[in-house]
């Protein structure tokens, strides 16, 4: 009998070892929180709310029920979106912006009491089409091209000065694509069309014009060469004519003589009886 009451005495005082050591653990657990690597904790107090000072890398100590952490990453991150602006001239473009970002660490428990966790997400979009809709529209269609790096350096110099607002610092802004309405589109194409077929109708003129002098050089060519020889014609007389016939003919025989293909008949020779004609 009194063994059987040691042993649940026994068992008894392990089973209150083991619950109070559970619930020391649990409330250790839950006083414990880990910040990893590029990361920033922010603490809710129920009694004082947000504490102005952020806690940095590893494992802390804290209230349990009465703080809770709100992690933050504050690694650069990138964010991509779309903005359709008009131009100067009343042209419709499609930009896209690439920016990357991360917050003001000091600024962490602002941030987080005024836009929350998700600041980037609330704040880069709507800045960002501000910025462009204002940067473009300060430009003809054609000069978004033409100037596309002061384009980009007044959005970046825009939308640094209104990320500062909300306590955002931007390491890089770019933008990475441009696209015109089908109408401009269309425009462009025609022009470029257009001066092709001017550029085609000067070469066509400038041809025209070198064989007009050609033409011109050559007739007066002619015409000296024909003068020259009326007038060796006027000093010599018709043997200036016969001798240019005579020279003609020796080519001609000359010509003749090469070719195999020519037959030397003697002029009284009779060819269809083999011998002379009567």
């Amino acid at each position: 009998m009194g063994s059987s009451q040691a042993a649940v005495s026994l068992l008894t005082n392990i089973a209150r070892a083991a619950f109070s050591l559970g619930v020391g653990a649990t409330v250790l657990n839950s006083s414990l929180y880990t910040v990893d690597g590029g990361q920033r904790a922010v603490i809710f107090d129920r009694f004082r709310g947000v504490i102005d000072d952020t806690v940095g890398e590893g494992t802390h100590f804290l209230i349990p029920w009465l703080q809770k952490p709100f992690i933050f990453d504050i690694r650069t991150r990138s964010h991509n979106f779309n903005s359709m602006s008009g131009t100067k001239d009343l042209q419709m473009v499609t930009l896209t912006l690439r920016v990357l970002s991360h917050p003001d660490v000091n600024r962490l428990p602002d941030i987080f009491k005024t836009l929350g966790l998700e600041y980037d997400e609330k704040v880069l979009p709507s800045i960002g089409n501000e910025v462009l809709k204002a940067v473009v529209a300060q430009f003809n269609a054609d000069q978004l091209l033409t100037e596309r790096p002061r384009v980009s350096a007044l959005v970046r110099e825009g939308l640094v000065a209104r990320a500062k607002d909300f306590n955002i610092e931007l390491d890089d802004v770019a933008i990475t694509h441009l696209s015109y309405g089908a109408e401009f589109s269309k425009a462009v194409e025609q022009k470029q069309v257009a001066q092709q077929e001017a550029e085609r109708s000067k070469f066509v003129v400038m041809k025209a014009e070198q064989e007009r002098r050609a033409a011109i050089i050559r007739a007066e060519g002619e015409s000296e060469s024909a003068k020259l020889i009326s007038d060796a014609t006027a000093a010599a007389g018709m043997g200036l004519i016969e001798l240019r016939k005579i020279e003609a003919a020796r080519e001609n025989v000359a010509a003749m003589a090469r070719n195999g293909n020519v037959i030397y008949v003697p002029r009284d020779a009779n060819i269809f009886l083999g011998g002379p004609r009567p």
